[in-house]
């Protein structure tokens, strides 16, 4: 049986990273280890888990691209669906967001927000699709 487990997003400061999805998205931190290089948040059966870009590097010997607040985000994002988008975007941006693409709604009915987080990684903000 093969599962999608969970996702890694390389940050430069663990802490700071998971506090933003914890406070933000209302997640419990799993745990985070003693030398706050990695941790990860309980999210449902997929784990959003935050890596050190220091911790990430001595795994992945070839190197990887960093996310950085002057580029443009990966061409990935995350998905929270809520039925306030609004409040939600207002909250994440209070928790030092930036928002990226303003609130639409779709032709199928789905209101979506990107917001760009801490680290530069691009979050969709949206209803569940009816």
């Amino acid at each position: 049986m093969i599962k999608f487990k969970y996702v890694i997003l390389y940050v430069e400061n663990v802490e700071q990273s998971i506090n933003f999805y914890k406070n933000t998205f209302d997640s419990e931190i799993k745990f985070i280890t003693p030398e706050k290089d990695y941790g990860e948040l309980l999210t449902g059966e997929t784990t959003l888990s935050f890596a050190s870009v220091n911790l990430a590097g001595s795994n992945i010997k070839k190197g990887f691209l960093t996310s950085k607040t002057e580029d443009k985000p990966f061409g990935i994002k995350l998905g929270f669906t809520t039925d306030n988008v609004e409040a939600l975007v207002e909250k994440a941006i209070k928790n030092g967001a930036v928002l990226y693409e303003d609130i639409a709604v779709k032709p199928w009915g789905q209101k979506t927000a990107y917001i760009k987080d801490l680290d530069n990684y691009l979050i969709e903000i949206c209803t569940e699709i009816q």
